[in-house]
């Protein structure tokens, strides 16, 4: 019956072409003469429309002009109308001159004709497909959400004409920084003005809803566009990058809500993937702290290169089974050993490199939330971060590893607390370790925080925010570095493929944020305002300092041929450095706090602590924007 049907539309569709054939030749005479034809000519145009419309019956079928929908008539089928058209006209005037018919032709019907021909199989056509689009759509509109569409290029036409035809949606204008095109319509629609002015315009024509459209812009540009949105105080959705359109897909389909990782603007990782695989491939890698946020995701990026055996190891026993889970169903054909142990069990991590022989060593086992290791628990965050380092790195000494990575962070630099001194600490303990090794490289990787890690702030506001407020920021001026999860995996696996024993690694973080705006952001993000959920400041927490530094003041850096990835060239460790800290961190008893306090000061001298502050909440400290 299907069949039928489509057969039966393309013959009615053939037969009114042929019919406009002849409307638009005999409309020739009738033009060329200016009114009523003279007898002969009449009666010889009538003769040749015979074989004119045998010619066009010919050039329609071979141009393919039944094959799409008059619903979906679109600018192709223009152009096969326009090609069949044109072909035709020449073989018509050819057909005249050969056959030289009595009285001829007139050579303006030759040229008036396949005019009107074309304006009538083109414009019935369009005038068809309008006609079932309002009466398919035209019924939904005005009734769908008021949205304004940012940038009127290309992405913003084509979503332009999936709007029109959403009952969910009705567009109500575009904003463009192009003064060309402001002021002037796309399908009808006008350009209201300028992206800047999007607060007051939302106001004006009442949109809570705005779609950004402007998928070839840069990073930043994003960054600025999606920020504004959030602080206008209207609900974004963003079309990605045209390059993840799948071809014939729907542009609206492809929206999606405006993320943390849109306001923070970071540009796409890319990374020298053969110099990676050749680190990686057919070779058993060990990964230490891979149930945590950043050892889990070097896992999955690891897995991407297809190693030989992924060892993961970690002392939480349900990190280690999610993570296990994961990976078997993501990754069948890797074979992956989950390892539950403490990392300072020396026996075991000997049994262990023993038993698998990993070739490359990645060290992300650590305690580091900053409040947690600076009271009552300083001694576990120095033994954990130093003794575990110290033996992970000794084990793999000993079975010959060619590669150990450690994971570090920002927090190293200037320590102003337990957990960055610690961890500073560790790489001290690599850098000495690295000079008395034969087989096994040392490098150190920093970088600070990662969105969405365990016990960072992003989940943290996003509880509070859910459980409708406060969200808390410990001071006004405070700030951070951030990145992605992946991003930071992926660039630990870059420097580790580039590093020749004893380099500390730096990632560019990009510029610092204002805990303070993130803040708000995220709540604007979740459709709240300020009086809805406010932002308490509640003080400086133990340890903590008001910014992160990525190098310290004797460091210097050179660069490395990833744009991403500096070498820090820090102070040189003393020899004797291993041979003086072990009976410290082996002594048969538990410092107190400050004990711990005023030892770490001999090891690493950069390390000044900050005395506890006392909290107090000062929430009415209004919140000013960085400028």
């Amino acid at each position: 019956m299907m069949r039928f049907r489509a057969k039966w539309l393309s013959f009615s569709a053939f037969a009114f072409d042929l019919c406009a054939v002849a409307v638009a030749w005999l409309s020739g005479y009738i033009i060329r003469f200016n009114g009523p034809v003279p007898e002969q000519f009449w009666q010889s145009g009538l003769h040749a429309l015979a074989w004119v419309m045998i010619v066009y019956a010919v050039m329609f079928r071979g141009y393919g002009l039944y094959r799409g929908m008059w619903v979906f008539a679109s600018l192709p089928d223009l152009l096969r109308i326009a090609k069949a058209v044109c072909v035709g006209a020449l073989v018509v005037m050819i057909g005249a001159v050969l056959l030289q018919p009595s009285p001829v032709i007139p050579r303006s019907v030759l040229i008036v004709s396949p005019l009107l021909l074309f304006l009538v199989m083109g414009g019935s056509r369009a005038l068809y497909r309008a006609t079932k689009e309002f009466y398919r759509y035209g019924g939904l509109v005005g009734q769908g959400k008021p949205v304004l569409v940012l940038g009127a290029g290309t992405a913003g036409a084509n979503l332009v004409r999936e709007l029109k035809r959403s009952g969910q949606w009705r567009l109500v204008g575009l904003l463009d920084d192009d003064s060309v095109k402001q002021g002037r319509e796309i399908y009808g629609y006008r350009v209201l003005g300028p992206i800047g002015d999007l607060q007051k315009i939302a106001a004006e024509v009442r949109a809570e809803h705005v779609i950004i459209a402007v998928p070839s812009a840069s990073v930043e540009a994003h960054r600025r566009i999606a920020t504004l949105c959030v602080r206008a105080g209207v609900k974004a959705m963003v079309l990605p990058a045209l390059t993840h359109v799948t071809q014939g897909q729907a542009f609206l389909s492809r929206v999606r809500q405006v993320d943390l990782e849109d306001l923070l603007g970071r540009e796409p990782v890319t990374i020298d993937s053969a110099h990676v695989e050749r680190l990686l491939k057919n070779r058993v890698v060990m990964v230490t702290g891979a149930g945590g946020s950043i050892g889990s995701e070097m896992c999955r990026q690891i897995l991407r290169f297809g190693p030989a055996q992924l060892v993961a190891f970690d002392v939480s026993e349900f990190s280690i089974y999610r993570l296990n889970e994961e990976l078997r169903e993501k990754f069948p054909d890797v074979a992956m050993v989950p390892v539950i142990g403490d990392v300072k069990d020396s026996l075991l991590l000997d049994q262990v490199l023993g038993r698998y022989r990993p070739g490359i060593v990645f060290h992300a086992a650590a305690y580091k939330h900053v409040p947690l290791m600076e009271e009552t628990n300083a001694w576990q965050a120095i033994r954990n971060n130093v003794l575990g380092t110290y033996r992970v790195a000794r084990a793999a000494i000993r079975h010959e590893v060619a590669h150990f990575v450690l994971i570090s962070t920002d927090k190293a630099v200037n320590p102003t607390n337990v957990m960055g001194a610690s961890k500073r600490l560790a790489e001290m303990v690599c850098s000495a370790l690295q000079q008395g090794s034969r087989h096994t490289r040392f490098e150190t990787v920093r970088f600070g925080n990662v969105l969405g890690s365990a016990g960072s702030v992003i989940p943290k506001f996003q509880e509070q925010i859910a459980r409708g407020g406060p969200v808390t920021v410990t001071h006004p001026e405070i700030t951070r570095f951030f990145m992605t999860i992946p991003e930071a995996a992926q660039l630990v696996l870059q420097a580790s493929s580039m590093g020749h024993g004893g380099e500390i690694f730096v990632l560019d973080m990009g510029q610092p944020v204002r805990i303070a705006d993130l803040a708000q952001d995220l709540i604007r993000l979740y459709g709240f305002n300020e009086e809805q959920i406010k932002v308490v400041f509640t003080g400086l927490r133990p340890g903590e300092k008001l910014y992160e530094e990525l190098l310290a003041d004797d460091e210097m850096t050179t660069r490395t041929p990833h744009p991403k990835l500096r070498i820090a060239r820090a102070r040189a460790v003393a020899d004797h450095l291993i041979d003086e800290l072990l009976p410290w961190l082996m002594q048969h008893r538990v410092p107190s706090d400050s004990e711990v306090r005023r030892d770490l000061r001999r090891w690493v001298p950069e390390y000044q602590p900050t005395s506890a502050p006392v909290l107090q909440d000062v929430s009415a400290a209004p919140v000013s924007r960085a400028k």
